[in-house]
């Protein structure tokens, strides 16, 4: 639906640290900014929130909070397309994140490397290929 608002919410181990993580590889705009709650504003339509594990306690019942996202933590997915695509690899190299998949053409029209940040979600960077002119 025309201006839903798309927000994935990723559960971290150190609040701080992630949101320095996600301000320091993209330079996101923060819409929420408050103790406990980040919340970045990425493109038309989609939003990325970041909460301490803990709190998932709180939203999705008791004895999650203290789970990674490999053991039972819900899991996020960045999904991001980016202009300068060789940079923003470059930065999240920089900023430790694991490479988990390198910068190549997929099959899907686009050019993406995936990552995993330090609490295990997955980032996925893109920039869209030109899509060839049919024959006239």
């Amino acid at each position: 639906m025309q201006g839903d608002t798309i927000i994935t919410i990723l559960y971290v181990s150190d609040l701080s640290r992630a949101a320095a993580f996600y301000d320091g590889v993209f330079g996101f705009e923060k819409s929420v900014d408050v103790p406990v709650y980040v919340e970045y504003r990425l493109n038309a339509g989609a939003r990325l929130g970041l909460m301490p594990q803990a709190n998932t306690r709180h939203f999705l019942g008791e004895g999650l909070g203290t789970r990674s996202p490999s053991d039972g933590c819900p899991r996020g997915e960045v999904y991001l397309y980016v202009d300068e695509l060789d940079a923003v690899v470059e930065r999240l190299e920089a900023a430790g994140a694991k490479c988990t998949s390198p910068l190549a053409e997929r099959d899907w029209g686009d050019r993406a490397a995936y990552f995993m940040d330090q609490d295990g979600y997955v980032i996925a960077v893109a920039q869209r290929l030109p899509t060839p002119q049919a024959d006239r």
